[in-house]
């Protein structure tokens, strides 16, 4: 990982944050003044650049301010927490709104000092992972008819600045198709804020769009600017916002009617130069008949609606999408792309995905791991794949280009092995390393599995637990809740690309939690 980089000219304020940083084991590297700063940054060598910057307001030779604002020149998403003493705070906070990550107040607690700096570490390795992944990766892949309309579509909005609704099932690619419509707009050379609203607790959610004062309720102890603030000139892209909470509708509303918001706690009105791009899975139309969403803020955000067609009504993109992902897959993790055979592929093209094209590049990255040869076979496939079968009415054509060859699908694939829609998440099936410390399922006793096609999870967890009783087993509690833990563990792990502060986030735990855990459970 990349320093930390922290500037202050008091030298005992640079030794307790760099011992303090060393024992939670984050590098650092430390300056005096800003003017070693920018000299770092012009002439960097063999020196990493800094994952975040630490710095003071006031310094002989430079202010924190003036540094703010030339290092946010060269790299604009590095997260900058400026500290500053109490009788500073109120004249730099106006002048902190286009920059500063956050405020560290002198003198400050220095466990919460450091939880600031692992907030800004985490949020600028998750801004480093989007631009290697916005850089890397195709905006969008699709040559059936379907995705061709979506295409036309983000080329017919491309020199507007109209409010667009996106639908489409969970993991169909609305990020993506709203990012393209930011990149060919004339908003392009600002900036893309995306926000999930169904992810952030009700009572930030406000804080989160909308910005804080100093001191509007208890821990806000600095302005903080929120994501209308920081998409200013550019797109806002509002995830979900069919679960966004009946009292902020209103206040959405009255920005997209009237241009201004105000901060949580603040007096003063915010002009708002945003392009707003909402998205949702949910019928919008049906929550507004059940008075769950406001009608008024419906007709507002449907100006133009685009609908992404699931993965099953593309099938012909399966192929395409499935060597892309392979290779990107292998690129991530340094190894030799694996190729996949004919009938492992047209066993992909009868899958449902029921977690669309999210679902199948999660696939591609377990068969990356997990598959024993360069070339997959149908036996490689997660169980449920491999298991997949056409269902009542399925279209799906009888013949298949792949590769540039024909195939014919092969007699195994249309056995009727099960009629049932698969679990949602399916490839977290086989993505529990084996392990002595969290036994197989079933180990001694009848086996049960908990997710394959059509089964109940939860009358899969009682039968086995049935099971273990009938045994005589006196540890059932313990041996069932290693399992469960080291199941959803490794599979947050997967989702995550193995980021274990990610996948701490995603399960609502603690980060020395999940360390603990893969410890206790043997998952290393």
């Amino acid at each position: 990982m990349k320093p930390i980089w922290i500037v202050d000219d008091d030298q005992s304020i640079r030794f307790v944050l760099e011992k303090a940083l060393m024992r939670e084991g984050l590098p650092t590297r430390s300056f005096t003044s800003p003017r070693e700063v920018l000299q770092a940054l012009e002439h960097p060598g063999d020196e990493p650049g800094p994952q975040v910057l630490v710095s003071d307001i006031r310094m002989p030779g430079g202010s924190g301010l003036e540094l703010l604002g030339k290092v946010k020149e060269r790299l604009p998403a590095l997260p900058v927490i400026i500290m500053t003493a109490f009788s500073d705070l109120d004249s730099a906070v106006s002048a902190f709104q286009s920059g500063a990550f956050e405020y560290l107040p002198k003198p400050f607690d220095l466990p919460k000092a450091i939880e600031l700096i692992r907030r800004a570490v985490e949020e600028s390795q998750r801004e480093e992972v989007s631009a290697v992944a916005q850089e890397e990766t195709p905006e969008m892949l699709g040559q059936a008819p379907a995705m061709q309309d979506v295409f036309r579509a983000i080329g017919r909005l491309s020199q507007s600045h109209v409010t667009v609704m996106i639908t489409g099932e969970s993991g169909s690619g609305k990020e993506l198709v709203a990012r393209a419509l930011h990149k060919h707009s004339p908003r392009a050379s600002g900036p893309f804020v995306a926000i999930n609203t169904a992810a952030i607790p009700k009572d930030l959610l406000e804080s989160e769009l909308f910005g804080h004062e100093r001191g509007a309720f208890t821990g806000a102890q600095a302005m903080r600017r929120g994501r209308f603030e920081q998409a200013e000139g550019g797109t806002l892209f509002l995830d979900e916002i069919g679960d966004m909470p009946f009292d902020l509708q209103t206040r959405l509303l009255r920005v997209l009617s009237d241009g201004n918001f105000y901060r949580v706690g603040g007096h003063s009105a915010i002009k708002a130069n945003v392009r707003v791009i909402a998205a949702t899975h949910q019928d919008l139309e049906q929550r507004v008949r059940e008075g769950g969403f406001r009608e008024d803020l419906f007709h507002r955000l449907n100006v133009i609606r685009l609908r992404l067609p699931a993965l099953r009504e593309r099938r012909e993109d399966v192929p395409m999408l499935t060597r892309h992902f392979l290779q990107r897959s292998a690129q991530q993790l340094g190894v030799e792309s694996k190729r996949i055979s004919d009938a492992a592929m047209s066993l992909l093209m009868h899958f449902q995905f029921p977690g669309n094209v999210r679902q199948l590049e999660n696939v591609c990255h377990w068969l990356t791991v997990m598959a024993p040869a360069q070339v997959i076979e149908p036996k490689d496939l997660p169980p449920e794949v491999a298991m997949s079968a056409p269902l009542k009415g399925d279209t799906l054509p009888t013949q298949s280009v792949i590769d540039g060859n024909p195939v014919g699908l092969p007699t195994e694939a249309i056995e009727p092995l099960g009629m049932a829609m698969p679990v949602a998440v399916s490839e977290s099936r086989a993505a529990v390393p084996a392990s002595p410390a969290v036994p197989a399922i079933g180990e001694g006793v009848t086996p049960v599995v908990l997710n394959m096609p059509g089964a109940d999870w939860e009358n899969g967890l009682e039968a086995e637990a049935m099971a273990l009783l009938a045994s005589g087993r006196t540890d059932v509690w313990d041996v069932l809740s290693r399992r469960f833990e080291g199941r959803l563990i490794a599979t947050a792990l997967v989702n995550t690309r193995g980021r274990r502060i990610e996948a701490a986030h995603k399960l609502g735990i603690g980060r020395n939690t999940i360390t603990r855990k893969i410890q206790e459970l043997g998952l290393e």
